[in-house]
């Protein structure tokens, strides 16, 4: 263990002499906080002194000094996570007597330097987790708190830290409460809100991008008696905290049912999920119990209506209008098809014959209906067209949306399913870079697409730097709505759940098969070359940088070199624009060595907790021995 400590300081010595022969030009307050943050880590390990050892009661105490003050009294707050391991600590197990504690400490012969360095980088561990209410019963206090844990979750724990935080039973518990509410409600829900002071918040496709949703709820207040809320589905996929997303919104679901609809999109559904990352979610935060989850999760895709109708006047859903049920008799895919073949339009009440319980789309027979809703697009040209290349969906032209909203006595469809990369290079409609687009203005009213995740896609070269945006209904004419665009919000440092073509990706990223927080650190494949770093530092006049591999002891008498793993969450990545080469890759290139240090120590104070639980219960058996 000494030895050990003497490699990663004099890794932290090196580092700390690369950070002083660099320029600080063009980080902004952020950037150099994290800079003299890890400046700080590394001082830490190489100054700090031996520590006296301390009580389990005294860990306790000092932990419980993170925890929010808002949140203390909490009941969600029972108990206090330590550190990255699996050990939780409550009230009745933070009586360990102290001279028990000592004698295992002897037992084991630890050096309190290493003792001192993984406390150093772990004191600001997140320490909270969500329990499910006793009553059942959620409360706004609740669903509050709820949204609290996640939020810091998302910033101050790894991914595979999740099923602790929100642990497999309250999933399940929630999405059953959830599943109870949304299987009452029919394929079109009526969302009556004709009260003076009342207005509906129309919010698209979300796909997993979690600090938004949190920037929307904040920014525009919660649900409450007056204010509603229409999400028109695309919760998952593509960003990180899908899961995330889904649940804080299946929590307001069961709060508040008539105050809060979610609708379904394209992206809920097992196809979907399996091919942009959800899937790869769900198991990255749930481990060896993601497969109950996911198919938890999917049940409850299956559950979600279709399509709404806000005071009589607002048709919202997900993709777009659809055939008859007259025309779905006889529907089927044929590669041959072109797209010149029209079929009939569909009414509200062929919508409710709708079997919404698929949880994928048909690409044939009656309820074919199901994949026009999830998959139509706006046309600029007449007519209820088949999608012959995509063989999901119609084109849907404006004489469609005429016919409808006429049928209807309707004023406005807000449909989502389209971002900016679907508009890329097309002319005839709105490129939505500002979240939402006109696509048809007809004499009964206007078909709008509505897009609400900024800066999409989350992962991949390809980033629009679109602003997502939102609609605001009000009283009495809700058919004027009110489109606000809004920015991305600051979000963590993550890496991506779906594979790119190799054009796309940065192949030195892991894949989700390697961020496992619990497995061993010489389970991880090194980045590079274990004898130089990636980054040539010579060119900074730097000549013996860290490398991202170290020489440890292997336990009986030699030596190994074992490779620092990367870290799934690295702070201060991206950096800001205007820093310049080399500077720009000395930066990322430290950021992310840091982090996989951290991460490696942190994997060692698991394993090293899990040693010191079965000598502290050996030590304790041998005194009961004793005693008898």
């Amino acid at each position: 263990m000494e030895h050990h400590t003497e490699i990663i300081k004099s890794g932290c010595h090196k580092i700390l002499d690369m950070l002083s022969r660099m320029s600080y030009e063009g980080l902004d307050d952020q950037r150099m906080h994290l800079v003299l943050r890890m400046k700080e880590i590394a001082h830490g390990i190489v100054d700090k002194q031996p520590r006296v050892a301390i009580t389990t009661s005294e860990i306790l105490v000092d932990q419980v000094c993170f925890v929010d003050e808002g949140a203390r009294d909490s009941p969600v707050v029972d108990s206090i996570k330590i550190s990255n391991g699996d050990i939780l600590i409550d009230e009745a197990q933070s009586t360990m007597h102290e001279d028990e504690m000592l004698d295992v400490d002897q037992v084991l012969g630890f050096e309190n330097g290493i003792d001192e360095v993984e406390e150093s980088l772990l004191s600001s561990c997140f320490q909270q987790f969500l329990l499910w209410p006793s009553d059942d019963c959620v409360t706004f206090e609740w669903v509050q708190n709820m949204m609290f844990i996640l939020e810091k979750a998302s910033q101050k724990t790894l991914p595979t830290e999740l099923c602790h935080v929100v642990q497999t039973f309250v999933v399940f518990k929630l999405i059953d409460a959830a599943c109870n509410v949304l299987r009452k409600e029919p394929n079109c829900v009526e969302i009556n809100c004709l009260g003076e002071d009342s207005r509906v918040i129309v919010v698209g496709d979300i796909h997993g991008q979690f600090h938004d949703l949190m920037f929307l709820l904040k920014h525009l207040g919660m649900p409450s008696e007056n204010q509603f809320y229409v999400f028109n589905g695309n919760y998952v996929d593509e960003g990180a905290w899908g899961i995330e997303v889904f649940l804080v919104l299946l929590a307001w679901k069961v709060l508040m049912p008539q105050r809060v609809y979610l609708l379904r999109g394209n992206h809920e559904s097992r196809y979907c999920t399996e091919q942009y990352g959800f899937k790869e979610e769900v198991q990255t935060k749930y481990g060896n119990q993601s497969e109950d989850v996911y198919n938890k999760f999917l049940e409850c895709f299956k559950e979600l209506p279709l399509a709404s109708v806000i005071a009589n006047r607002v048709y919202t859903t997900h993709g777009g209008l659809f055939r008859s049920i007259h025309a779905a008799a006889s529907a089927s895919v044929n590669p041959k098809q072109k797209m010149t073949q029209r079929v009939d339009l569909g009414s509200l009440a062929d919508l409710s014959q709708v079997k919404r319980t698929c949880i994928d789309s048909p690409l044939e027979g009656p309820n074919i209906l199901l994949s026009d809703i999830l998959w139509s697009k706006p046309f600029n040209r007449d007519g209820l067209r088949v999608n012959a290349g995509r063989k999901l969906g119609l084109w849907c032209g404006p004489d469609c949306t005429e016919a409808f909203l006429k049928q209807h006595n309707l004023k406005l469809i807000i449909r989502s399913h389209e971002g900016p990369d679907a508009r890329a290079g097309r002319d005839d409609f709105g490129d939505m870079l500002n979240g939402y687009s006109i696509d048809h203005d007809g004499e009964s009213g206007k078909l709008y697409t509505l897009f609400s995740a900024p800066d999409y896609p989350q992962f991949g070269e390809k980033r629009y730097n679109n602003e997502g945006a939102y609609a605001i209904l009000k009283w009495p004419d809700f058919a004027t709505p009110s489109f606000q665009s809004f920015k991305s919000a600051e979000r963590p440092m993550v890496y991506p759940y779906l594979d790119f073509d190799a054009d796309d990706t940065d192949l030195s990223k892991p894949d989700s098969s390697q961020i496992d927080i619990e497995a061993s650190t010489s389970t991880f494949s090194s980045p590079q070359d274990a004898s130089r770093p990636e980054f040539d530092f010579e060119s900074l006049g730097i000549y013996n940088a860290p490398s991202w591999s170290v020489q440890l002891p292997d336990g009986s008498g030699g030596s190994q070199v074992v490779q620092v793993p990367r870290a799934p969450l690295v702070e201060g990545l991206p950096l800001p624009p205007n820093i310049e080469e080399p500077h720009a890759a000395a930066y990322k290139y430290l950021f992310e060595l840091v982090a996989g240090l951290k991460h490696m120590i942190a994997t060692r104070e698991t394993e090293n907790n899990a040693r010191v639980s079965a000598l502290r219960s050996k030590a304790r058996k041998r005194k009961e021995r004793g005693h008898n």
